[in-house]
């Protein structure tokens, strides 16, 4: 399997399990979750909220590291602290990211059904239609970080690409902190109340037959912006040992041209 597969497959096995326990139950399962899930994630959103003030102070440490790093000999356990917390980003956005990828494998398939089923049978599904903005929102919004790891969001400045590998530390390390961070945290400091109010109410479709997780795919917005914030420090890391004389760690493979 690549990377994704797994936690894709975890994914649809615990809806799988959920789905057949609650047609099991007469419908005891739903019931119970929509008692206690509004509860349960307001109380996990004040935590993970507390535990984010908490670790804000640890994204200026790629800043301080490179900037002290030009002048300094910086011990090599900040080094290596660094080189882990880039490894781990890496890896975890890459998992996120090969399980979106399947998304753009369901787009196709459900327009394609979409289209039959309208021109030929002359039927349409709402949940179907629903599904295509599902898949292609969080295609985009589970993968940007990725994207943003692998270099493939479009750069603005055209001088870039001439720069030594010294100037491009200084772009990626800059650019991280005046504009990436602060974009992210606006995003997710944003989305918090409308947030709170889709899982209270577990906002579904406007229409009757549509699906029932409108709160969910809200729920990627924040998530996007968590993930941007993370591979967004994992950048200024690999910028700030570049700038401080050490060898940052290497890209993953499908960043230099693995298929």
């Amino acid at each position: 399997m690549r990377k994704g597969d797994g936690l894709l497959l975890s994914v649809v096995l615990l809806s799988l399990g959920l789905l057949i326990a609650d047609m099991m139950s007469g419908g005891g399962v739903s019931a119970a979750l929509n008692a206690r899930l509004p509860g349960m994630a307001q109380s996990a959103g004040r935590r993970l909220g507390q535990l984010g003030v908490w670790l804000a102070p640890l994204l200026l440490v790629p800043l301080i590291s490179g900037l002290l790093g030009r002048v300094l000999d910086l011990p090599e356990r900040l080094w290596a602290a660094q080189r882990a917390a880039v490894n781990r980003i890496d890896a975890i956005t890459e998992i996120i990211a090969g399980a979106a990828r399947w998304f753009a494998l369901g787009l196709v398939v459900a327009t394609a059904i979409i289209v039959i089923q309208r021109y030929v049978f002359g039927y349409a599904s709402t949940k179907l239609a629903e599904s295509v903005i599902y898949m292609h929102a969080l295609l985009f919004l589970l993968s940007s970080g990725s994207t943003l790891l692998h270099g493939g969001h479009v750069r603005v400045d055209v001088f870039f690409a001439k720069m030594s590998p010294q100037g491009r530390a200084w772009v990626d390390l800059l650019g991280t902190y005046l504009a990436l961070i602060p974009m992210s945290f606006l995003i997710l400091w944003s989305s918090t109340g409308y947030l709170n109010s889709t899982w209270r109410i577990l906002e579904s479709s406007r229409e009757s037959d549509g699906l029932a997780f409108v709160f969910l795919l809200k729920t990627a917005i924040p998530l996007f912006a968590i993930l941007m914030i993370l591979q967004g420090f994992s950048m200024a890391a690999r910028a700030a040992m570049t700038l401080g004389g050490q060898k940052p760690p290497a890209l993953p493979a499908a960043a230099e041209g693995e298929v």
